[in-house]
């Protein structure tokens, strides 16, 4: 299974979230550090879920990377978070 399927799951599992979109954005890295052949090491996540009203914007990118925890501590060497409640802007 790609990494991008593998988060966009997990995330899935993890928040129920009412939109998701998980974008590999390896390609724009190659030459920087962990940047490796075949991508799938710097991601960009935009996600809304209820699972984030009331969380500061620290809180909600610590859950994320708790649900990923796996992910980032292997192949997963950026990842851009873009986290939001239902209804903020």
């Amino acid at each position: 299974m790609a990494m991008r399927d593998t988060i966009s799951n997990k995330l899935q599992e993890a928040f129920t979230p009412e939109s998701l979109q998980v974008v590999d954005e390896s390609h724009l890295h190659e030459g920087h550090a962990g940047h490796r052949p075949g991508g799938e090491t710097h991601f960009r996540l935009h996600i809304v879920s209820a699972a984030f009203k009331g969380k500061s914007r620290v809180e909600r990118h610590r859950m994320i990377n708790s649900a990923l925890a796996a992910e980032l501590a292997g192949s997963v060497h950026a990842l851009a978070i873009q986290a939001k409640a239902p209804g903020e802007g």
